[in-house]
């Protein structure tokens, strides 16, 4: 796949609309030095109108050196003499001015083609994503902040392709956790279930700087009109395109979320300090053990777990018969960097809730990629009337 280094929103938005499905765009030539050493199918660069030319020649030094089959295309404002001497004494092939996106189409072919002919063809979607599920039973426990920090920190400094699926079909809130308004949401992929591909769903996810939304429906109705087979679906081609894919489930564990689970790599539990939600999260832990799902990849997250309430992460350990991986302590921070559209894991990152969410997105990229607790169980034997039963819990 090509890769867009651009600073610029608007330009990334505008080039990416000419740039072949599954293009990564990245803000800086670091982010794309990190991109490339993780990545191994990457057959074009293409070097935005708004980098500096002189970063453009360096990099394109050291890929001419160092992956002499990716091509580079370098677009510019001005094509003037310095910018083709520059190009050309570094050995990039295609000039090609900022506005004109067939030259840049065309030139991103080219460079295609010649990877094909010494590698062989390009393969499609080209990745094996994680698929990392946040869970609770329990509203109101900051799961979905959790998640679309989560997903920021995988996503590295550019080094991860990640999408976060909003799977709280009546009431998501991952959008408006960062303040994006989604053009299309999950609805629309309900008339392509039978022949749904990425082509056609990657037309329905919503960019934020860091990572990918796949929004759920704008109204509470959508949902049932939405089928776990979809999700199943949906899940399955986004893995074959991201390095990970961040599931935020609904509280209340319907089909839906159950055939989420059956795709599921890791599964991050959320819990706090009150007994309402202790007792829902043993209710849940109960229901996924009769029905084999995710066993021995759960991950138990205490969240405002510095409360004094009267119950301690000990006695949640006790209770649920699990260890709390990761415990975030209480902080109006978090709140704050929510209401302004901005992960805490970005507007802090030295705070003590990024540093913990940091963590644990190691946590889960070594153990995915070591390939330890990853293989997904075999499909158990359920029930309707299991699945039904524990479908009655909700917010």
């Amino acid at each position: 796949m090509p890769v867009l280094v651009e600073n610029d929103a608007a330009w990334a938005g505008a080039l990416s609309a000419g740039l072949p499905a599954g293009t990564q765009v990245v803000t800086s030539i670091d982010q794309l030095d990190n991109w490339l050493a993780n990545q191994d199918a990457e057959y074009a660069v293409v070097l935005g109108p708004n980098t500096d030319l002189a970063d453009c020649t360096a990099l394109a030094e050291r890929v001419v050196r160092t992956y002499p089959t990716i091509g580079i295309v370098l677009l510019r404002h001005d094509l003037t003499s310095d910018v083709f001497q520059a190009a050309m004494r570094v050995g990039i092939p295609a000039v090609i001015a900022a506005d004109d996106i067939a030259g840049m189409t065309a030139a991103v072919e080219r460079s295609r083609q010649m990877w094909e002919a010494v590698r062989g063809p390009v393969p499609e979607g080209g990745r094996d994503g994680k698929v990392i599920s946040v869970v609770s039973p329990k509203g109101g426990v900051g799961k979905t902040t959790i998640a679309v920090n989560l997903a920021v920190a995988l996503s590295g400094s550019g080094a991860a392709r990640v999408c976060v699926v909003d799977l709280d079909l009546a009431f998501g809130d991952v959008a408006i956790t960062l303040q994006l308004i989604p053009e299309h949401t999950i609805i629309e992929a309900i008339e392509a279930e039978e022949h749904l591909d990425f082509s056609l769903l990657e037309t329905l996810l919503t960019r934020h700087t860091n990572c990918f939304i796949l929004a759920a429906p704008t109204h509470p109705e959508g949902k049932d009109r939405i089928s776990p087979a979809l999700i199943r679906r949906v899940l399955k081609i986004l893995r074959q395109h991201f390095d990970f894919v961040v599931v935020d489930s609904s509280p209340a564990f319907d089909d839906q979320v159950f055939e989420a689970l059956e795709e599921t790599d890791e599964c991050i539990i959320v819990a706090t300090l009150d007994v309402p939600t202790v007792k829902n999260v043993k209710i849940a832990l109960e229901t996924l053990d009769s029905l084999n799902l995710v066993v021995g990849r759960r991950h138990l997250l205490l969240n405002r777990a510095d409360d004094e309430v009267g119950l301690t992460a000990a006695n949640v350990e006790s209770l649920l018969k699990m260890p709390v991986s990761t415990a975030l302590p209480s902080a109006s921070a978090v709140a704050n960097a929510t209401n302004h559209g901005k992960p805490i894991v970005l507007s802090r990152p030295d705070h003590p809730v990024s540093k913990a969410l940091v963590l644990l997105a190691q946590d889960l990229a070594r153990t995915t990629m070591n390939g330890s607790a990853t293989s997904r169980a075999a499909t158990p034997i359920e029930t309707d009337q299991k699945r039904r039963s524990f479908g009655r819990l909700r917010k």
